[in-house]
């Protein structure tokens, strides 16, 4: 947990229409009883302050510039304020929207890629707002990997890992149609993500020699061909390649025997083969309080694993759990992360 006086984590807006701001609120509120480490949410003041009177609340705000968000976290919301109005209402978005979502990532990756916070938590987006202003890429991750290109001219490769205490997995293919999968999937792709999740799980969760379960593709892990050939094609050679590398890998292994409770504890992550392999566990064991990290990246990225709940935006009714989550595990990720060199 960051010490006062230290940096702080930007927190981003996400959606103003959906759950994140209020949740924000709701948990800055709850900071001394939560432990809290210091964090500012980048949005626009007067939207923040009328949605806290929505919800039956003042709230003390501070406009501020990241260097003092950590000294004044105790005594008042800080807001690293956005040169735009935010206007949505809850469960309604408009053409605000979009605009303040996307300038508020903009801002909380360039603050953490020029030392000026310890990591990025971002609040949940609605895609399709995002996509009807004409956002070009497929969603959050891959828009932070454009942002950190432009900012250090390096490429990077980010990989979405769902953490929780009782389960860490990662799909290798993600949000693809069940059709797609099989002709997306290729060797290369399954060992680009089996080292980055290594690496990442050294650097930033210090676990020395991490141990990575692969899961099969298909049932019983094709079962020697009989039930599809990708596992003995793509998977098994993808494995070996790792354990060529050094990383401790095992699989294919059969994905209906993986996540029990007694096979959990010989592994510390699985590399799912699509996103509902991977999701349907986590979410089952961990629901409320799973993360999204975003391995790859030169940075720190946490963000809570649900939407933006349109439905009950406003009411006050959100679990703030995965939020209070994804700000407990940034600063922990963050704490044990080598410094970023500002970038020039």
């Amino acid at each position: 947990m960051s010490e006062p006086g230290g940096l702080p984590l930007a927190l981003t807006l996400g959606e103003p229409a959906g759950i994140g701001p209020e949740l924000t609120i709701r948990i800055w509120r709850r900071r001394e009883e939560l432990r809290l480490p210091p964090f500012y949410l980048v949005g626009d003041p007067d939207f923040v302050r009328d949605r806290a009177r929505q919800l039956g609340s003042e709230i003390a705000l501070s406009i501020v510039t990241p260097a003092q968000a950590a000294e004044i976290f105790p005594r008042a919301l800080p807001i690293v304020p956005l040169q735009m109005p935010v206007t949505a209402a809850p469960g309604k978005p408009d053409e605000s929207s979009a605009p303040a979502a996307i300038a508020s990532i903009r801002r909380a990756v360039s603050d953490v890629l020029t030392g000026q916070a310890a990591g990025v938590v971002t609040n949940p987006v609605a895609k399709n707002v995002l996509y009807r202003s004409g956002f070009a890429e497929p969603g959050h991750t891959e828009f932070l990997a454009k942002l950190v290109e432009e900012a250090t001219g390096k490429a990077s490769r980010p990989v979405m890992m769902l953490w929780s205490p009782e389960l860490a997995v990662v799909p290798v293919t993600i949000h693809l149609p069940l059709k797609d999968v099989v002709s997306s999937l290729t060797f290369e792709l399954v060992v680009e993500t089996g080292r980055i999740t290594a690496h990442d799980l050294t650097k930033r969760f210090g676990i020395l020699r991490p141990r990575l379960a692969v899961a099969g593709l298909n049932p019983h892990a094709g079962e020697d061909g009989a039930l599809g050939e990708e596992d003995a094609a793509i998977v098994a050679p993808a494995v070996e390649r790792l354990r060529a590398e050094g990383i401790d890998a095992v699989g294919p292994l059969p994905a209906d025997t993986l996540f029990h409770e007694r096979a959990r504890m010989a592994y510390d992550v699985v590399l799912c083969m699509y996103h509902d392999q991977a999701l349907i566990p986590i979410k089952t064991l961990a629901f409320d309080h799973a993360v999204n990290v975003t391995l790859g990246l030169p940075f720190v990225r946490t963000s809570p694993d649900h939407g933006t709940a349109f439905d009950i935006a406003g009411k006050g009714t959100a679990d703030p759990s995965s939020l209070i989550a994804a700000i407990s595990l940034a600063a922990r990720l963050s704490a044990t992360a080598p410094a970023l060199v500002p970038a020039k």
